[in-house]
């Protein structure tokens, strides 16, 4: 089975996402904004500003937009590098514009925050951090060299200097906070759409190998009669050819390929028919199919279904993300397992059951409450010698807990106890233990639920 892999998913062209039309539009705003400020400050407030080198520090900023508009395409995206320029830019024209008007007894010299909370969510954590640096660098310089604000009169207007302190702290502590803040929170989430997308991906294989599986078991239904009939026609024209060794040879040659087609397509039609023919099956058909890639793989998956009587179990349907999330249940228990593996199902008239144990170490105690989150770093330490060098992702779990879920189950992870049915087992049974339960109507399938059966092939013609 080919193993998906998160490195596509976390490649480092994230930056390549940002088209730098967003940001030439966000730019726009910003320098309305401020053309909008200078002009109330110094019409309205009677402010005495260096009113030309403000407007020269903005026309900087109208040209460099002007050039990225006129000179790259509209559908261009940025690489992390292009980013993080674009971003500290923006941080520099804002650091010498609050120079220019006041410094921190500027009330706007908070918007120094902007670029930084900007690179938190969009650039990678060094960029970030240099960029969080640079805010509380700038921001220290401007506690003492600025330009001053002058009413018309030559009023110097200037808070106190515990205030000033004060608006300073504040500026730091916002930009590590938000900068940190913002920083998890992107990292959730980008976690969470990189786990969800390999969900899709291990479901849409599922369901492609189910539906190559049908087409073959389909060729090897409708290949059936053709290779019956060579076979017959073969072997009686071998008897026919008993006075000839080297035809008599070569027509008993065809009835041997002939059975070699035969078996290869019902070999390969195996996994395809069962899915073709039926759409449901016995929940411990189920249970044991999804379990079967992992038997032969050196540890010992004991079965204990239900009630004695079997010909009370549920006819459940047989979902690929069903089968496919008890699959890596039970892989990840053998994986973790010494010897032995146990799966156990239940049923009532309300919900089905499944238990899966191992006699391995058990989930890390730390960690049972983050069980199934993607891209948990480890379960195993990394000298435990039946996983050398295992680095786990947490993936396996988390795509098994989501479609599990997602088909109506409630899963529970924990570390085995001694309270389970037969006494001889019970030290053996204090590994890892999950626990999936379902609402019965929401994995029965419906009564007299059938799936059309292909064509009959076509009587022999004699």
């Amino acid at each position: 089975m080919v193993e998906l892999s998160p490195e596509p998913l976390k490649s480092p062209q994230r930056g390549n996402w940002i088209r730098l039309r967003t940001l030439v539009l966000l730019r726009w705003w910003a320098i309305v904004g401020q053309a909008t400020a200078l002009i109330i400050a110094q019409r309205v407030y009677g402010l005495d500003l260096e009113i030309g080198l403000c407007f020269l520090v903005i026309g900087v900023s109208i040209v460099s937009n002007l050039v990225a508009s006129f000179v790259f395409a509209e559908n261009k995206r940025l690489s992390e590098h292009d980013t993080f320029q674009v971003v500290l830019f923006d941080m520099l024209q804002l650091g010498l514009l609050l120079y220019l008007t006041g410094g921190l007894h500027n009330p706007f010299s908070i918007l120094i925050v902007g670029p930084v909370t900007v690179s938190a969510s969009a650039l990678s954590g060094r960029s970030t951090a240099f960029l969080g640096a640079m805010a509380i660098m700038i921001v220290t310089l401007l506690m003492q060299f600025y330009l001053p604000l002058r009413l018309g009169d030559g009023f110097v207007l200037a808070m106190p200097d515990v205030f000033r302190f004060g608006n300073w702290v504040a500026i730091v502590i916002a930009v590590i906070f938000l900068g940190v803040y913002s920083r998890w929170i992107v990292q959730e989430m980008r976690a969470m759409s990189d786990a969800l997308q390999a969900t899709q991906m291990a479901l849409a294989r599922e369901q492609k190998l189910t539906d190559l599986g049908g087409v073959v078991a389909a060729a090897a239904h409708e290949l059936g009669t053709p290779l019956a009939t060579i076979k017959l026609a073969s072997a009686e024209l071998a008897e026919e050819l008993a006075d000839y060794p080297d035809l008599r040879e070569d027509a008993l040659l065809i009835v041997q390929q002939t059975d070699r087609c035969r078996d290869i397509l019902r070999s390969m039609g195996r996994v395809g028919k069962d899915d073709l023919h039926l759409r449901s099956a016995p929940l411990t058909a189920l249970i044991e199919e999804a379990a079967e890639p992992h038997v032969a793989r050196g540890k010992h998956i004991h079965f204990d279904h239900g009630p004695e009587d079997l010909t009370s179990q549920p006819t459940v349907l047989r979902r690929p993300e069903v089968i496919h999330g008890l699959r890596n249940l039970i892989q990840n228990a053998v994986d973790f397992a010494r010897d032995n593996v146990w799966v156990e199902s239940g049923w009532t008239e309300d919900t089905i059951t499944l238990r899966i144990m191992d006699d391995g170490r058990g989930y890390p105690p730390d960690m049972l409450g983050r069980i199934g989150d993607p891209f948990i770093r480890r379960r195993a330490p990394a000298n435990d010698p039946q996983r050398p060098e295992y680095e786990g992702m947490g993936l396996g779990l988390f795509i098994a807990k989501t479609l599990l879920e997602r088909s109506g189950a409630d899963l529970t992870f924990a570390n085995g106890s001694d309270s389970f049915r037969k006494e001889a087992s019970r030290a053996a049974r204090t590994g890892a233990l999950v626990e999936v339960s379902w609402p019965r109507d929401a994995l029965e399938a419906p009564s007299g639920a059938l799936t059309p059966a292909l064509g009959l092939n076509q009587p022999l013609r004699g």
